[in-house]
């Protein structure tokens, strides 16, 4: 057993070490006895015994001491029980597959929230991807069109990098909520997860696309895919980047328009919630009620195992014993 296995030691009856403390008085005692045992001469001086020659016997009779001192303390240490422990885990896990499905259309580029809404809901989906350890997570994009940015994986780093590479003019502009909503339906046809789960932020109005928004909530409710619909944007007018015909940059107050009474429709039929973000903090509190909302099922097993270590101790024990009755009974048998 080398020195890291010490390092780690436990004991079983760690009360037991408290006999430790028997061993100064088992010192006292015994140089307490053999002073008794010793026999008084009264002589007017002792100049001529110093150089008198010293027998080995008297100058390793200590050994016999040190020998059962040793056979003590490792014997008191072994009925301690000391045990290293080995643990190991068993993890089962019933993770939830989601796609999250983002707006990237022009209107995203609005200033209302910090430091635009495209940026705010990058920054807002990479930290709820941190809290899902153990899900599957993909990311479709959509504006007039709509693409998967990143199939539903384990990969979160990988995910992670694709959401930070979003930006807007990926696709051709406009809002096809219909195309976005079912090309993530499309993601998550074939899992066998038992929750499947779409997060849909969109600022506008369905405007363009092939499918329609009702006919893509049919297919997601045939799935049963669970649907939670973010409208990101405050209400009223909201101050939008307008390139000018110089090239500079104008901002210019828009309306906010979010086709509400849509997103509802899609969250309720399909058992999800909506939910409104009319600023950056509000975005994060949605975020994190989804995560709650949406608690993945983790079960960890622990198993300790323990390895015994009082054998060695014992053996030292009895080795002491016996070198130091041997030794006491042959080599020092003539001393007191």
């Amino acid at each position: 057993m080398d020195f890291s296995t010490w390092k780690n030691i436990e004991f079983a009856y760690p009360v037991v070490l408290w006999l430790l403390l028997l061993v100064p008085v088992l010192i006292y005692w015994y140089f307490a006895r053999r002073r008794g045992r010793q026999s008084v001469m009264m002589v007017s001086s002792i100049e001529g015994l110093k150089g008198l020659p010293v027998s080995w016997k008297v100058r390793f009779r200590p050994l016999l001491l040190v020998l059962r001192i040793l056979a003590v303390i490792a014997l008191i240490v072994a009925l301690a029980r000391p045990q290293t422990s080995n643990t190991s885990e068993s993890i089962d896990s019933e993770g939830i597959d989601i796609v999250m499905a983002i707006d990237i259309s022009g209107s995203m580029l609005a200033e209302d929230l910090q430091p635009n809404r495209m940026e705010a809901a990058k920054k807002v989906a990479s930290d709820f991807v941190d809290k899902r350890i153990s899900d599957r997570i993909g990311l479709v994009v959509f504006s007039g069109e709509s693409f998967t940015q990143c199939p539903i994986t384990t990969d979160h780093a990988v995910l992670k990098n694709q959401i930070m590479q979003v930006k807007s003019g990926m696709l051709q502009d406009g809002t096809a909520i219909g195309m976005g909503l079912a090309t993530s339906v499309d993601r998550l046809r074939n899992s066998h997860a038992k929750s499947k789960v779409i997060i849909l932020l969109t600022d506008g109005v369905n405007n363009t696309g092939l499918v329609d928004p009702l006919t893509a909530l049919e297919i997601a409710k045939a799935f049963k895919i669970r649907v939670y619909t973010i409208g990101v944007g405050t209400i009223g007018k909201a101050p939008f980047p307008m390139p000018m015909s110089d090239g500079s940059v104008q901002m210019v107050m828009q309306d906010v328009q979010i086709d509400e009474p849509l997103m509802k429709k899609i969250s309720k039929e399909t058992g999800g919630k909506y939910f409104r973000a009319t600023n950056t903090n509000d975005l994060k509190s949605i975020y994190s009620e989804i995560d709650q909302l949406e608690k993945t099922k983790v079960e960890i097993t622990s198993y300790k195992r323990f390895a015994e270590h009082f054998f060695l101790l014992a053996m030292i024990a009895l080795g002491c014993i016996l070198l130091e009755t041997v030794l006491r009974y042959t080599l020092f048998k003539s001393l007191p």
